[in-house]
């Protein structure tokens, strides 16, 4: 118990916020973020608080290193989620520091003793499964749009007051969600694409309008949000998600440059496009040389697993068996990639411009062979052990 820690005792300490929302719907609780009341920076630090915050005061514990931060409020003093001036004394109040924040389901604190202060109605909106802003202040923070819409992805049984909603598209319109850095959004796309449905996150930045703004050229469709909620079900990574939610959209390059994605994720959204169009045009059984030319496309030589990630992205679009699927076409990696590139390289030594062209003939010789036993394979009736029977 807090009471029982001597850097605490005599303080009048909360857990705020998520851990609190969390365990009351019965979920695990992730870190906890503490609130002091009453409390000034000076009595912090003789207490053996290390001091770390930049805007506003808050303050490691002298043991566990948790942070802890000093009841605030906050004002309008610019534009985006940066243009805050904030307030902290022994006078602001914990309704007042839990009125700043952004829904009520978030603004519910729990006192060392077990005793909840919920000032604004979160539980009984946790009860009606409704995402509620606190207040106008609300409007003040861009990010706020972004949470919202990244909360509907995670708690899939929640819906958005028809007032929020509201709210958050006249932010939109009013330009507030324009002053957003290309880092902040993609933190939060990013988050709600490993959630179990994110469709819902993108669901409710077009609702509010907001899509537009955070991720110009983005092409959201319901194909599109079915691709990403059955990439989520078989728990795909955050580039091959990513690659799904930008299958429509035609410029992947701008988009990635806008939202200042990873490297590995532009070039994911990229290359699935392109693997998407050469396999439409490979067909079932596809020869040497188109199956050598699609892992020259994409890479894989250098980079198999990159093409294992692509291959199970690319199932989530077309009517395969996805595990078989993908085997096979790593099987077929593993067959090119076993050519001794070396003792090619050893063999042209003298002539060696023709090196690169004898290492590929010899991987498309290789996989020729491997495709023509493959074929006569399945084309050859199985023995039943009676083959001499008259």
């Amino acid at each position: 118990m807090a009471a029982a820690d001597p850097a605490l005792d005599g303080l009048d300490v909360y857990v705020v916020g998520g851990a609190v929302r969390d365990a009351l719907l019965g979920l695990p609780a992730g870190d906890q973020d503490w609130v002091v009341v009453g409390a000034t920076p000076e009595q912090m630090s003789d207490r053996g608080f290390l001091p770390v915050g930049g805007d506003f005061p808050v303050f490691l514990h002298p043991t566990t290193r948790e942070e802890y931060a000093l009841a605030r409020t906050e004002r309008k003093s610019g534009r985006g989620y940066k243009g805050f001036t904030f307030h902290t004394g022994p006078e602001v109040t914990l309704e007042d520091d839990l009125g700043r924040r952004d829904l009520t389901v978030n603004a519910i604190a729990r006192h060392a003793d077990g005793r909840l202060v919920d000032p604004y109605g979160g539980q009984r909106d946790l009860a009606d499964r409704i995402f509620r802003h606190v207040g106008p202040a609300f409007s003040e923070d861009p990010v706020r749009v972004l949470r919202l819409a990244r909360f509907a992805a995670r708690f899939t049984d929640f819906s958005i007051a028809p007032e929020t909603l509201a709210l958050c598209r006249h932010m939109v319109d009013d330009g507030e969600v324009d002053a957003l850095v290309p880092e902040r959004v993609w933190k939060e796309v990013s988050r709600g694409l490993m959630l179990d449905r994110p469709s819902r996150m993108l669901d409710v930045l077009a609702d509010t309008h907001a899509l537009p703004r955070v991720a110009p050229g983005l092409v959201w469709t319901p194909r599109v949000a079915a691709l990403i909620d059955r990439a989520a079900q078989h728990e795909l990574p955050l580039a091959g998600r990513y690659a799904l939610l930008c299958v429509e959209s035609a410029d992947t390059a701008s988009l990635a440059k806008r939202l200042r994605t990873p490297t590995e994720c532009a070039d994911q959204a990229r290359l699935l496009q392109s693997l998407l169009q050469a396999l439409d045009g490979i067909g079932a059984s596809p020869s040497a040389e188109q199956v050598i030319s699609l892992f020259e496309m994409t890479d894989a030589l250098r980079k198999p697993d990159r093409l294992a990630q692509l291959l199970d992205s690319a199932a989530m679009i077309l009517p395969v068996d996805r595990e078989p699927w993908r085997a096979r076409w790593m099987g077929w990696l593993d067959v090119a990639r076993a050519v001794d590139a070396g003792a090619i390289a050893a063999q042209h030594a003298k002539t060696p411009a023709s090196i690169k062209d004898a290492v590929r003939t010899a991987r498309r010789d290789a996989l020729a062979r491997h495709l023509a036993q493959q074929t006569q394979q399945s084309i050859e009736p199985p023995l039943d052990g009676h083959e001499d029977e008259a």
